[in-house]
């Protein structure tokens, strides 16, 4: 009688056939887990924006407080499940965890603040700023969590 596949093995296995169903060659070249992280990482995004409308809009508590809430809250919950089901990572939490803070508050300062920030002064309208900074955080993100935080020893 065979075992039923975890959870992560079956998220892996699923990322696997659609990524293996991309046109141009690209399936030789986009790895799983990028589409496991845009999964992912598109679903715990929505997770900041709905924390950030309770906290903002349905507690009034005051933004910079919400949105630090909601983007912490954010980031917790896409370590742990890109951790679990993405990158279906072994190794201790703890050191784990504090590279990846490190890695968080580098993204934040960089593209956050400071990128959106110099777009903005270079006459971009504000919500393109964010998008185009949005792109790179993703790249950075991505790269950092394969690469640094959940590499493989």
């Amino acid at each position: 009688m065979a075992v039923e596949a975890r959870a992560p093995e079956r998220f892996h296995r699923w990322c696997e056939q659609i990524v293996g169903r991309l046109p141009f060659g690209l399936s030789g070249i986009v790895p799983p887990t990028l589409l496991g992280f845009a999964l992912i990482n598109s679903f715990t995004f929505g997770v900041d924006l709905v924390l950030l409308t309770l906290l903002r809009g349905g507690l009034a508590v005051p933004y910079p407080v919400a949105v630090t809430v909601a983007y912490a809250g954010a980031f917790g919950l896409s370590y742990a499940l890109n951790r679990y089901f993405n990158f279906r990572s072994h190794a201790p939490v703890g050191p784990q965890l504090a590279i990846y803070i490190v890695v968080v508050v580098v993204n934040y300062l960089a593209f956050i603040l400071a990128l959106s920030t110099v777009l903005t002064g270079l006459g971009i309208d504000y919500r393109i700023a964010r998008l185009m900074a949005g792109g790179c955080e993703a790249v950075y993100m991505y790269c950092a969590l394969r690469w640094v935080v959940f590499r493989k020893s």
